[in-house]
């Protein structure tokens, strides 16, 4: 499958949040260069405490990243050229994003990150 080049939307609310131009297929995992739209603002602290949570290795933190990664799909879908997908787990950085998705529901018990 050829993914470099698509450019992949994150929505929320009314506000575009940004778009990846997708420039890495390491399948399942996609990576690219994220554009911040309007609506990035009102969750880029989310992302931020998502992918800082993940550099710990503590039990406990995990159930703190479950929490704010909940809370980033609450806010936030993931739109391929084709649609909307319906799973995904996505992180931000910069100007960097990566994600994996999926058509049908992950494996709850299977590590995410």
């Amino acid at each position: 499958m050829g993914f470099e080049g698509e450019v992949w939307q994150v929505r929320g609310g009314a506000e575009p949040v940004g778009d990846i131009l997708i420039d890495e297929a390491d399948f399942p995992w996609l990576s690219g260069r994220f554009t911040a739209g309007p609506g990035f603002a009102a969750v880029c602290e989310l992302f931020a405490r998502e992918l800082a949570l993940t550099e710990e290795d503590d039990e406990e933190r995990w159930q703190e990243w479950e929490e704010a990664y909940d809370e980033i799909r609450r806010q936030v879908s993931l739109v391929a050229p084709a649609g909307p997908v319906p799973e995904f787990l996505l992180h931000i950085e910069g100007e960097r994003a990566w994600f994996r998705w999926s058509d049908e529901p992950f494996d709850e018990d299977a590590p995410a990150v």
